[in-house]
């Protein structure tokens, strides 16, 4: 007994120290919001050995810059062969003609300094909300290209819509147009080997990105779980794009355990496509290790439209050093004057954003925010509703969306302004995930999406103050417990 009893000590010394070793890491190596450093040395404390297993999976980042000099560098030279192409384009960043957007030329030009994020004008742009539409419209897509199709996913499911959409791929690829496809590791980790095969043989190409070979057994392999591919975004031909909220599989047309799924998927022609076309060809790039040529015929340079929406297709990810679209989304917010309309399915933030929408709401903005009625990730959802009851004391209204799930990620400003695309209001989409919106100044399409967002209020029930202050007290408590941990989501 006494040698088990010794043997034990040395044990939890050894767990101890190892924990110190990686709060010295956290302190003094990783770049971190305090906030997100002291919720991690909690975890490390107060739950040494089952804390340590998490940090290991979910936590630690100082591979990052390593793992991402090499993306960097590609990017680089990606944007240095793009030269003669951006110059082109560049022609057409001149100030839109309303003169009420004039008041977004600073906020596009700190995205462009930033990101590298061109404003491109004459963009004619399709809002889907429903996910039939949505599919209808990439399948018709599909289905008419000629020279390429380059589509990059979050999830891509093993069931009818996506079995279908391969399909749709491999047919293309057999008539000899060229198909490039990404997905994500754990997004599309349950997917069978052969899900691919008939797009592969047909000559179709097909990546992962920081796919899970051996889950859990390799640390090198589960530090990338913490940085996910969650774009979802489609390039046909140089000319037409997506990029929007919409996975692909069946639930995303309302037949899954959640009921009707309400998003918003974006549909583009114009030059705003170059520059999707860009960032699929940085990713592709960084995954399938094969530089890509910056060729007329992925950047066809004529268009036939005038007049039409202007547009930045911003990213950011765990490569950036900014948060591109973070501030792009506080820009959005600071320069509102009467309403600030945003749905995400997840309302984890940091203080800045929180900051800015509840000085926003002090001044007499009319600041609304719709999220789902039921969680699919619980301790995420408990803290969004959290996050909720503080900004209904800062005086912003708030609905909880009833008519099955909402994942729509939009924001829209004063009717002017507006923001699209695959990142979530929370500090994973901000930092670790990589993600690409696109910000639209265009009094049309804010419309559109103002609109729909009005619908979808009649399909809500609003959180008013009184009846958050009635939520149970174990609610209370879960929320409480979700709070404490959200710098670690």
């Amino acid at each position: 007994m006494v040698f088990l009893d010794m043997i034990t000590h040395d044990i939890l010394e050894i767990i101890l120290l190892i924990n110190v070793l990686f709060a010295i890491s956290l302190i003094f190596f990783e770049r971190r919001s305090p906030s997100a450093t002291l919720a991690w040395l909690a975890v490390l404390f107060f739950i040494p050995v089952l804390g340590f297993i998490l940090y290991l999976i979910f936590g630690q980042t100082f591979h990052r810059e390593k793992m991402f000099k090499v993306k960097a560098e590609l990017d680089k030279r990606g944007k240095s062969q793009l030269k003669e192409q951006l110059e082109e384009l560049q022609e057409y960043k001149a100030s839109p003609s309303d003169n009420e957007l004039d008041k977004y030329l600073a906020m596009a030009h700190m995205l462009l300094v930033n990101d590298m994020a061109l404003l491109s004008e004459n963009n004619q742009i399709q809002v889907y909300t429903d996910g039939n539409d949505k599919f209808n419209a990439l399948l018709d897509a599909i289905k008419n290209a000629k020279q390429h199709i380059h589509i990059e996913y979050y999830i891509i499911r093993n069931d009818d819509l996506g079995h279908k959409v391969v399909a749709a791929l491999a047919a293309k690829a057999k008539e000899g147009v060229e198909v490039r496809l990404i997905y994500d590791g754990l997004g599309c980790a349950k997917l069978p080997r052969k899900f691919f095969k008939e797009l592969t043989d047909a000559g179709g190409q097909v990546v992962g990105f920081f796919e899970r070979k051996i889950p859990l057994l390799n640390i090198r392999i589960n530090y990338k779980k913490n940085y996910r591919d969650h774009r979802k975004i489609v390039v046909i031909d140089g000319t037409t794009g997506f990029v929007g909220g919409f996975n692909i599989g069946d639930e995303y047309l309302g037949k899954g355990p959640l009921g009707y799924w309400r998003d918003t998927h974006l549909k583009l022609n114009g030059h705003a496509v170059g520059m999707l076309q860009v960032r699929f060809f940085q990713d592709w790039s960084f995954v399938a290790k094969e530089v890509l040529d910056y060729v007329p015929k992925y950047f066809p340079q004529k268009h036939e439209f005038t007049g039409g929406a202007a547009v930045q297709i911003v990213s950011c990810g765990p490569d950036t050093q900014w948060e591109p679209i973070k501030k792009g989304f506080i820009a959005l917010i600071n320069s509102a004057t009467k309403t600030i309309y945003i749905q995400s399915p997840y309302f984890v933030l940091d203080e800045s954003v929180m900051e800015a929408l509840k000085i926003a709401a002090l001044t007499g903005v009319d600041v609304r925010v719709m999220i789902p009625c039921k969680p699919d990730h619980p301790f995420v959802y408990w803290t969004t509703y959290a996050n909720i009851g503080e900004l209904l004391d800062a005086g912003a209204r708030a609905y909880s969306y009833d008519n099955g799930f909402i994942h729509s990620k939009t924001v829209v400003v004063d009717g002017l302004a507006s923001s699209v695309g695959t990142a979530n209001w929370d500090v994973r989409s901000f930092r670790l995930n990589f993600e690409t919106n696109a910000f639209i100044y265009d009094r049309e399409i804010a419309e559109v999406l103002k609109t729909a967002f009005e619908n979808d209020i009649n399909k809500s029930t609003e959180i008013t103050k009184q009846l958050y202050s009635e939520r149970s007290t174990r609610v209370k408590i879960k929320e409480s417990i979700s709070r404490l941990f959200s710098a670690t989501l």
